[in-house]
């Protein structure tokens, strides 16, 4: 197995926290095989909560078992093959038991196949209405998977929900559930990052636009604030060298220059992340240090710094001495898209957007470094950086 996918996935010591946790969704699994309808196990946990670590504890037990008829499903295509990667390594893993949703949805309809267990990792991806282009012409994922398998063991992080055609709440979620049984477990303990709570709620402040204030320095994190992005590629680029996996990621909204479409500041000047049907995962590719990486490459994964440009869609109101988001100058129009079974409101786009933030801003184990595109809202991060 690669081994920064090991070490991302698999850890030889498990917390008290994470064994506790796997124990009781061991427990709702094996009563759940002897009864029906379907029962969902829910794994709940912001991003770098170990619950990946969690989900492929159980995986290893369960799609290693030839008792069980079992499957993996993940909608994130860079997931997929990291995820294939790994049943390579596995004895007993069979990597055609690893599938994107829709496939294995297609795929179980069709031949009339069902499943003890199927485990699903960043459900908040699934799509919950029909996508005809990407194939899926059901209403809600979920609900297909519930009818394919005893137990689903799905990962839920309501903070990662940014596109209409895979919204996700507390209320849809266990509307869509109904009558089946359910049951929640939470994993509400930091595991990816070792900065401290405080420093992780500063974060969360800052993307829930509340009043800003300086980082607390109370841990070994590193975090640094820089006044171009050039120079902050150059820390990196450096970063890079010595541990690897060190990533610059922005936000949408960057304009067009001359008919490009790259992230444009200042000295800095990079392409997009580009989707490559290769095995190898965009942020294990040599190449992509050249590229400025999104959630399409990065959600699920984990860096060792990163390099996070604000895009033009956050801005700064002096009034309230907070960062504002701007929907209007967000070009991603994907996260806009209209549905005829529900309606969003303004302020929900905007948390779609401020979701993005977060997460990217979470990717790194061991630091953040940051800068903004908006001038105002830069100077303003640097003024209380510096106090």
């Amino acid at each position: 197995m690669n081994e920064i996918l090991k070490a991302q996935f698999f850890v030889d010591d498990l917390s008290d926290d994470q064994k506790r946790v796997i124990t009781n969704i061991n427990d709702y699994i094996k009563q759940g095989l002897q009864n029906t309808p379907s029962s969902v196990a829910i794994i709940e946990g912001a991003s770098g909560t170990g619950k990946s670590v969690v989900l492929m504890e159980l995986v290893r037990q369960y799609m290693t078992d030839k008792r069980y008829k079992t499957s993996l499903v993940v909608n994130h295509p860079e997931l997929y093959k990291a995820y294939q990667d790994i049943a390579e390594s596995i004895p007993n893993m069979k990597v055609n038991s690893i599938r994107r949703p829709t496939s294995l949805i297609n795929y179980a309809q069709k031949n009339h196949k069902k499943y003890d267990i199927i485990f699903v990792d960043e459900a908040h991806l699934l799509y919950s209405k029909s996508e005809p282009y990407a194939h899926y012409r059901g209403q809600n994922q979920l609900t297909d998977l519930m009818d394919l398998a005893k137990v689903v063991v799905v990962v839920y992080d309501f903070d990662q929900v940014f596109q209409s055609k895979m919204y996700w709440d507390k209320d849809l979620l266990f509307k869509t559930i109904g009558s089946h049984p359910h049951k929640s477990f939470s994993m509400n303990f930091q595991y990816r990052m070792v900065a401290s709570d405080e420093q992780v709620a500063w974060m969360d402040d800052l993307t829930a636009e509340k009043p800003l204030k300086p980082f607390p320095d109370n841990s070994d994190f590193d975090f640094k604030m820089f006044d171009t992005a050039g120079a902050m590629f150059d820390t990196i680029k450096k970063r890079n060298k010595e541990v690897g996996m060190s990533r610059m990621v922005a936000t949408s909204g960057f304009p067009r220059i001359d008919g490009r479409h790259n992230v444009e500041m200042d000295t800095f000047n990079l392409p997009w992340d580009e989707w490559d049907p290769q095995r190898t995962h965009w942020a294990k590719r040599e190449g992509s240090i050249t590229q400025v990486g999104t959630i399409y490459t990065l959600q699920g994964f984990d860096l060792n710094y990163v390099g996070m440009i604000i895009g033009p869609s956050f801005g700064y109101d002096p009034q309230t001495d907070t960062m504002t988001i701007i929907p209007e100058k967000y070009s991603h129009k994907e996260i806009f898209k209209k549905r005829k079974d529900m309606k969003f409101t303004q302020d929900e786009y905007r948390t779609f957007i401020a979701n993005v933030l977060n997460v990217l801003m979470k990717r790194g184990k061991y630091g953040l470094y940051l800068t903004a595109y908006d001038d105002a809202l830069r100077k303003r991060l640097l003024e209380i950086t510096k106090k």
